[in-house]
């Protein structure tokens, strides 16, 4: 995960906080409303890091085919990323 669990918390804090003082949003619990933003944040970068590891594996399967093409692994990366995720619905 690119952000740590005090950086998932942060930002949290501070989208709530920012939603309550510019009267978007209401709750009667600040921090229960914290809690649910931060569970949600961590379990989308766990999608996205399900996603990296799933295009690392299709690359180390394929290391001969990019040698032979002459594409760079970060080129081959960002393909196979973005081709996974439009086959599973994942919006990056």
């Amino acid at each position: 995960m690119r952000l740590t669990a005090d950086e998932v918390q942060y930002f949290s804090k501070k989208i709530v906080k920012t939603l309550v003082a510019e009267g978007k949003l209401e709750v009667d619990s600040e921090a229960r409303v914290v809690e649910g933003v931060a569970r949600v944040m961590t379990e989308e970068l766990l999608i996205e890091d399900k996603l990296n590891e799933e295009a690392r594996e299709f690359l180390l399967q394929h290391a001969g085919e990019m040698e032979r093409m002459n594409i760079t692994y970060s080129e081959m990366f960002k393909m196979v990323k973005k081709r996974l995720a439009k086959e599973k619905g994942i919006i990056l």
